[in-house]
């Protein structure tokens, strides 16, 4: 079968040499493959390498995203492809060699309309503080039931999968990704897909390695973004844009808040203020202290917890702040 890599890329400089290199060493006919780059005008010299693996492979275009956000880049891409099988790949991401073969193996195997596989997350850097964050984002309570991040035993139909494997035709049924969601257009598109009566399947041996911010400050304004574009998707679509996981860190932060407030006011509130930050602390250590122990390493208990209470809490106030933005509009 045909495929279409669609790759979208905007200053990737440090990290599309390794995408691109996952890619080539494919055990996957070249003949039948095509990689399409679509870049959003990059200014840090992702063009110039680029444009040398286009002038090496064949196989390899890249192609121009003016507006510069991932959901142009997507259509852009399925616009152009010549393949039956629409593949998405990140720029940050690097895949196992049996990648592809296995995707169209499963896509067949189950009658399934998009396939993926577990996202490995790993640090951009070897520092403690990018190994914990490595660490939150692949743990059951940092990212809730995200199963593709979190790992599984076998097959198993869900709602969403990183990257994606779709059969041509699905954009044909349902259209393209919706280019007023600069972030969570691949769940929406997921979600639209299910409910078309469609299905996606996740499958374990199906492998990709994603890097993950290794700094602070960009994690918790990353943190902060995910949760503002958990909301603001609400004002496109009648449907149920997101999973209802991505809503617990709204609910959350919004309880600690409303209930903190309330608590000048009335000692129940301040019992239920105590009871919440309480409850979510013993919980956040505990599962701390069982990864600073798997891990042997003591410094993971001091760093783990607040980078899991950075994820929540920074996800919950964008949610928060994508309310009132939406009110604010109404």
């Amino acid at each position: 079968m045909d495929i279409s890599i669609i790759i979208p890329c905007r200053n990737e400089g440090k990290f599309i040499s390794k995408c691109l290199e996952s890619i080539i060493l494919q055990d996957y006919s070249k003949e039948k493959l095509e990689v399409l780059v679509v870049d959003g005008m990059s200014e840090d010299g992702t063009r110039e390498i680029l444009k040398g693996y286009a002038k090496k492979y064949l196989f390899i275009k890249v192609l121009d995203n003016p507006k510069k956000i991932t959901p142009c880049a997507l259509n852009i891409g399925i616009k152009n492809a010549k393949g039956e099988i629409i593949m998405r790949i990140d720029a940050h991401t690097t895949c196992e060699k049996d990648y592809m073969l296995k995707c169209i193996k499963y896509l067949n195997g189950y009658n399934a309309d998009n396939v993926g596989g577990i996202m490995v997350t790993l640090p951009r850097d070897s520092s403690l503080l990018g190994k914990a964050i490595a660490i939150v984002l692949s743990h059951p309570f940092g990212v809730g039931n995200s199963v593709f991040r979190t790992g599984a035993k076998e097959p198993k139909w869900v709602d969403t999968v990183f990257g994606g494997c779709y059969k041509k035709e699905v954009f044909d049924k349902i259209g393209l990704f919706n280019e007023n969601l600069p972030r969570g257009q691949d769940m929406e598109f997921n979600l639209r897909l299910k409910r078309a009566g469609l299905k996606t399947l996740l499958v374990p041996e199906i492998v990709s390695y994603y890097y993950a911010r290794s700094e602070f400050k960009p994690f918790c304004k990353y943190n902060f973004k995910n949760g503002l574009w958990a909301i603001l998707p609400f004002k496109y679509t009648k449907i149920m844009p997101v999973s209802l996981r991505h809503l617990v860190p709204f609910i959350f932060v919004l309880s600690i808040i409303v209930s903190g407030v309330l608590s000048f006011f009335s000692s129940i509130f301040f019992w239920l203020f105590l009871l919440i930050v309480g409850s979510y602390s013993l919980i956040n250590i505990c599962f701390s202290l069982k990864i600073a122990l798997r891990k042997k390493n003591v410094k993971y208990l001091f760093t783990i917890p607040i980078i899991f209470a950075s994820l929540h809490i920074g996800y919950g106030l964008g949610s928060i702040w994508g309310v009132v933005k939406l009110v604010g509009r109404k």
